[in-house]
């Protein structure tokens, strides 16, 4: 008996995924944002300019793909947090730039940690259920 149609190997069929949770999500942003951190005080880009924006979106896109989508304003506001605290004012002190600004960098690191986790939110597989009458049942038997 034939119940859906989705089969590994096909177009339809997608492995579940498994996704971490909000708060190791959180642990990870801060521990990552905090590598990431150090990583451009070695290599002499704590500067604030694009490419450490740059590389501060692309951890909030690879953290979110494997975090849940509820996940990503906790990483993004980690990750904000870390920039605008060690690369953009520098002493750790947060400082404020603007709302556009400090908006679009933000803003920036939701939508990235979002399209990142969205695919794997999606529903694995279309369960198409088929209903059988006794006759079609018997006839099936038959053959």
């Amino acid at each position: 008996m034939r119940f859906y149609t989705a089969r590994p190997g096909r177009r339809s069929y997608r492995p579940v995924t498994v996704r971490l949770a909000v708060d190791i999500s959180g642990v990870l942003a801060f521990a990552g944002s905090a590598a990431l951190t150090l990583a451009l005080a070695a290599v002499g880009a704590l500067h604030p300019n694009g490419f450490a924006l740059g590389v501060f979106a692309l951890f909030c896109a690879a953290l979110g793909r494997i975090s849940r989508p509820v996940a990503a304003p906790l990483i993004a506001g980690t990750a904000w947090c870390f920039l605008n605290g060690f690369v953009v004012h520098r002493d750790a002190t947060l400082g404020w730039s603007g709302a556009g600004v400090e908006a679009a960098r933000l803003g920036l690191f939701v939508l990235a940690g979002l399209l990142a986790s969205l695919p794997g939110a999606l529903p694995r597989r279309r369960i198409r259920a088929e209903t059988w009458s006794l006759v079609e049942l018997a006839r099936s038997s038959r053959r």
